[in-house]
């Protein structure tokens, strides 16, 4: 065991801990440049113990006072030189800000050796970080599942983890609470449908239609089957895709812009509290750097039109090949279509497997090109050479956050807008390479597809993904908790408790992130398809909460304190994916549901047409309306259909002239309907948006009286402090 002049302090004091393996199992370069980077950061003014056990070698470093006074002169108090020692009376210099000085030094150029990441690479060191302590308060207060439906104390985050991590925890229980009345708004509209289980005029139809027949949808083991076939999904689609959609969409519209209004509010309230509304990242950065390097030069702004043009040209390669992708699962889907017409136990649940299993495959591609486009990102960053973190991080957060839509969200504007649209019709098929017939929607419409695969993909990762994110850890931290003894020094006793915690990196928080924000897009984007899924992130993200909590404090090392006063570039993210969401629920409700075509029907081609009043309903004969006719003997093979001999004509959801099966006036009509109520739509939806931003300041007023008071009463102590002028 080595000691140098800090032997005396406790565990508590330490500010991080270094880990490398024993001098036995290292080359004597590797020893070399390890006493090589000790000295130095020794010349930095710090201090340092070293502990042993069997296995590894442990260094507390504790960084000297001045290193923190002058970051207090810098930003804390500009007035005057900064004291040898700190004055009693002035607060000490917080936790999380020594870990953040510290851990900025350690990450930087050393003059005479390399940075620690390349150290750790060269198996100079294994790891750093800082200590767990004091964090039995938090442990009780938060991170319990008890604690799941109490305030979070995110005053006793900050002081624990820093701003980043607090104003996440704070972002994600104002997200939590808003979607209170989203989740039972969208369950009133699914749950309404019931009320109108029996009733619906169009479900009535469906049922009772035994002497309809549709054409056959697949190549293999065709036959005709019975409209009434379809009577139950014709059901279980009425209860999210009904009139009261047109209205929670519109309803999602208006609470995605007052959910971000209020937390713009929220937000100035808790970083005027925390007294940081006047700080500045860029003065933080440059701080960082004199207090590491007082010969530290301004490293000022530059833009590259190459570099910018390079960029874009490859994140737009990378976006077609996302695109790519979802023509892979269209593929699938139309070789699973034709695999699962061979197997007998499905029946007519083809279409059903195939959208699950899509979806499951879906998922799976989800996982994998997160990973990919993690280090697509990373590399573009790189290659743009941003001048700050700060900047680094921004610049990754769109870049990855873009990939990972069109990850995410590429099946799903793939059924809502394109599946079924691009068929032909029976008789006249369009095929993939000439061989295999392109997938159909669901012989109870396209929204059953789109709401499956919507809710198979949000199962999936509010269930299966946060069931992964918290056993993962608590494995991984059971497995290297039993390894070895822990030492009766107090000092090691920690240290080791500590090493043996999982990892953190610098994406633990990002990661975190950018999960709620993809949760986010499915909330608001393809809502109007799926009702339930505002009600799923609410279940969801009350897990999600302890979950984070847990690991953070039970399971893995403490994060890094980071400084902040807002979300950053996520707020940008969450107002463009409102804007897409106002566009994208217009296109499903005038494209993809049936809302449009029963409007028009009810007003100009039903018995209520011309302001009639019938005793039937308004929607009598809708079913028959929206059916075109195909006759049987235009087939290539009509012989070659199951039930053939008794059919003479069948029937497949288009407007189609039975004659030379174009398209009717019906479709004219209703395209040129559908694109009017997208217009307006979007505008009235957009209206409203910006109404209700206008209406509700990002900044309280009194938030605003606080900064105006504080100033003024700056400028009166200045005054009253000012030698008096006198008369001469």
């Amino acid at each position: 065991m080595e000691i140098n002049a800090c032997e005396t302090e406790t565990s508590e004091q330490w500010d991080f801990v270094l880990v490398a393996e024993l001098r036995t199992q290292r080359n004597p370069r590797q020893v070399h440049r390890q006493q090589q980077f000790l000295e130095e950061l020794r010349g930095k003014g710090f201090h340092y113990k070293v502990l042993e056990d069997k296995e590894k070698m442990f260094f507390g470093i504790r960084a000297d006072s001045r290193l923190f006074n002058l970051y207090r002169t810098l930003l804390l108090e500009p007035k005057g030189p900064a004291p040898s020692v700190e004055p009693a009376g002035l607060a000490p210099i917080p936790a999380t800000t020594r870990i953040r000085i510290v851990n900025f030094i350690l990450k930087s150029k050393m003059a005479a050796s390399d940075t620690f990441e390349e150290l750790v690479k060269d198996g100079v060191f294994e790891t750093r970080f800082p200590l767990h302590t004091r964090e039995e308060d938090l442990k009780k207060k938060w991170a319990q599942w008890r604690n799941m439906f109490h305030k979070q104390p995110i005053d006793d985050i900050r002081d624990y983890f820093g701003e980043k991590v607090a104003l996440y925890f704070a972002w994600l229980g104002w997200y939590t609470y808003m979607l209170v009345p989203a989740a039972v708004v969208g369950l009133l509209v699914f749950l309404s449908g019931f009320s109108q289980l029996d009733t619906s005029q169009i479900s009535k139809e469906i049922c009772e239609a035994h002497d309809i027949f549709m054409c056959p949808r697949g190549d293999h083991g065709r036959r005709y089957h019975q409209l009434s076939d379809t009577c139950a999904f014709a059901k279980l689609t009425h209860f999210f895709d009904n009139d009261r959609t047109v209205l929670f969409a519109i309803f999602m519209a208006l609470w995605a812009t007052v959910f971000l209004e209020l937390w713009k509010r929220y937000r100035a309230r808790v970083v005027l509290h925390w007294d940081l509304y006047g700080w500045d990242e860029d003065e933080e950065e440059m701080a960082l750097e004199l207090i590491n390097c007082p010969d530290y030069q301004l490293r000022p702004y530059q833009h590259s039109y190459l570099r910018s043009t390079v960029i874009l040209v490859l994140s737009l390669l990378m976006i077609c090949f996302m695109i790519g992708m979802a023509h892979v699962l269209v593929v699938y889907r139309v070789l699973a279509a034709a695999l699962f017409s061979n197997l007998p136990f499905l029946g007519e649940q083809v279409t059903t497997a195939v959208v699950v299993t899509g979806a499951l495959v879906h998922y799976l591609t989800i996982l994998i090109m997160t990973k990919v486009n993690k280090r697509v990102a990373l590399k573009l960053c790189d290659f743009e050479q941003p001048r700050t973190f700060w900047e680094r991080e921004r610049k990754f957060t769109v870049k990855f956050f873009t990939l990972q839509f069109f990850v995410h969200f590429s099946s799903l504007i793939y059924i809502a807008f394109i599946l079924g649209r691009i068929n032909g019709h029976p008789g006249k098929s369009v095929r993939l390479a000439g061989l295999w017939k392109l997938e159909e929607c669901h012989l109870s419409g396209c929204m059953m597809d789109l709401f499956v695969q919507m809710a198979v993909i949000m199962g999936l990762k509010q269930t299966l993904s946060n069931c992964m994110e918290y056993l993962c850890p608590w494995l991984t931290h059971e497995c290297r908790s039993r390894q070895g003894h822990l030492s009766r020094d107090p000092d090691l006793e920690a240290w080791q408790r500590n090493y043996r915690l999982n990892q953190v990196n610098i994406f633990s928080l990002f990661d975190e992130f950018m999960e709620m924000m993809i949760q986010y897009g499915f909330t608001t984007i393809f809502v109007a398809a799926f009702p339930l899924a505002p009600l799923l992130a609410l279940l969801s993200n009350l897990m999600e909460i302890r979950l984070d909590a847990i690991k953070m404090v039970q399971l893995q090392r403490r994060l890094v304190p980071r400084k902040a006063k807002d979300i950053g570039t996520w707020l940008q993210v969450l107002e463009t994916i409102g804007v897409l969401a106002v566009i994208a629920n217009g296109m499903v409700i005038a494209f993809t549901s049936e809302f449009i075509p029963r409007v028009v029907y009810k007003y100009h081609y039903g018995p209520c047409r011309g302001g009639a009043h019938p005793p039937v309903d308004c929607l009598t004969g809708y079913v028959n309306h929206s059916l075109s006719v195909f006759y049987t003997k235009d087939f290539q093979d009509p012989d070659g259909i199951e039930g053939s001999e008794n059919v003479t004509e069948c029937r497949y959801r288009d407007y189609r002239n039975a004659q030379d099966y174009n398209f009717s006036e019906q479709f004219w009509v209703l395209l040129a309907i559908r694109l009017a109520f997208l217009i307006l739509f979007e505008h009235v939806a957009l209206c409203i948006k910006l109404i209700a931003a206008r209406l509700v300041p990002d900044v309280p007023q009194s938030v605003k009286n606080k900064v105006l008071e504080e100033k003024y009463q700056r400028l009166r102590e200045k005054l009253s402090s000012s030698p008096k002028s006198t008369d001469v």
